[in-house]
C-alpha cells in the first residue's frame, strides 16, 4: 500500500478553496479550475513549479520550514492551519497501533461527580469517557461510548437538538481534525471517516476541505425538548498526560433565562435520579 499522502492532499485542498483574487491577482475571464492554479502558488511562495507539483504528489514529503511558511502566506493560513501544516512534514517511525482502553484520571472523575455543571470527558477521537449526569441530561448522546461526531451527522433526534446544525457540524469536523491531525492513517480514524463519508454527503464535502480549528470554547445554542432554548458557552481543557483527553464544560451567562433552565434541568435530573433510587431500594 502506498503511503497516506496528508501534506499533498491538505495543499490541494488549500489551493482549490484560495480565491485568487484574494491572493492578490487579477482575475480575467472564466477560470475552469476552482482556486489557484498549481504555476500560480509556486510564484507566490517563490517556488518552482515543479517543486510544488512534487509537494503536492507526495514525492517531496520534507519541504523545509520557510517553504511551508510561505505556503500558509499565500493561502491566508491562520496560525491553528500553519501549525497544522506543519505537522504534517514531521517524520514518525511507522509503528503498529495497539488498541488501549482509555482511563480518566481518578481526580477528573471526581471533579465530573462534584461539579454542578454539565461536563464530560472525551478522547482525540470526540469518543465519551466519562460524562456527570447533567451532562447526559443536556443530551442522551453524551455518554461513554459514544462517538460525538458519529452521533451528530447519523442522529436525528441529536441534529434536533442544534438549531445551527451547519455550523456545528462545520466546527466540529475541523475541530477532528485538529485533534488527529496527521494521524489520519490510525484504522480507528480511517474506519470512522469513512462510515461518515459513505453515510453523510456532508460530511464528505467539509473532510474534503481541511480545514482546522482550535480546540478551544465557545458559544453554542441547543433545542432542549425539556428546558427549551439553551445559549451556553462550551469550555475545552485539555488533560495533561493523557494522550489527548479534553476536559468540557458548558455554562450559561449568571443570571441568564438559560442559566435558569440549566439549574431547572439539574432539579428534575436530581429528582428523577432520587425517584430511581427509591424504586430501586424499595423505599418510600
Amino acid at each position: 500500500m502506498s503511503r497516506p499522502n496528508a501534506l499533498g492532499e491538505y495543499l490541494r485542498a488549500r489551493r482549490e478553496l484560495t480565491d485568487p483574487a484574494d491572493a492578490g491577482l487579477p482575475v480575467v475571464g472564466v477560470r475552469r479550475t476552482p482556486g489557484l492554479r498549481r504555476e500560480e502558488v509556486a510564484t507566490l511562495a517563490g517556488i518552482s513549479a515543479d517543486y510544488y507539483l512534487r509537494l503536492e504528489q507526495g514525492r517531496d514529503r520534507n519541504p523545509s520550514p520557510q517553504v511551508l511558511q510561505a505556503l500558509a502566506r499565500v493561502f491566508r493560513l491562520d496560525a491553528t492551519a500553519t501549525e497544522h501544516l506543519l505537522s504534517l512534514t514531521t517524520a514518525r517511525p511507522a509503528a503498529p497501533r495497539r488498541p488501549r482502553r482509555e482511563v480518566v484520571p481518578l481526580g477528573i472523575r471526581q471533579l465530573l461527580d462534584t461539579i454542578n455543571l454539565p461536563a464530560f470527558v472525551e478522547s482525540r477521537m470526540f469518543d465519551v469517557l466519562a460524562v456527570n449526569r447533567l451532562a447526559t441530561a443536556v443530551s442522551p448522546n453524551i455518554r461513554p461510548g459514544v462517538n460525538r461526531l458519529r452521533a451528530l451527522f447519523l442522529d436525528l433526534a441529536e441534529q434536533d437538538l442544534h438549531p445551527d446544525w451547519e455550523q456545528a457540524v462545520r466546527g466540529m469536523v475541523a475541530g477532528f481534525r485538529t485533534s488527529v491531525g496527521s494521524d489520519v492513517d490510525d484504522p480507528r480514524i480511517v474506519r470512522l471517516v469513512g462510515e461518515l463519508s459513505l453515510a453523510s454527503d456532508t460530511f464528505r464535502r467539509l473532510w474534503a476541505r481541511h480545514d482546522v480549528t482550535p480546540l478551544a470554547g465557545g458559544t453554542m445554542r441547543l433545542r432542549h425538548p425539556r428546558a427549551g432554548l439553551l445559549e451556553l458557552r462550551r469550555e475545552k481543557l485539555p488533560i495533561s498526560d493523557s494522550g489527548g483527553q479534553i476536559l468540557a464544560v458548558y455554562h450559561a451567562e449568571p443570571g441568564s433565562a438559560s442559566a435558569r433552565a440549566l439549574e431547572a434541568l439539574g432539579s428534575w435530573e436530581a429528582g428523577e435520579a432520587r425517584s430511581t433510587t427509591s424504586a430501586d431500594t424499595g423505599t418510600a
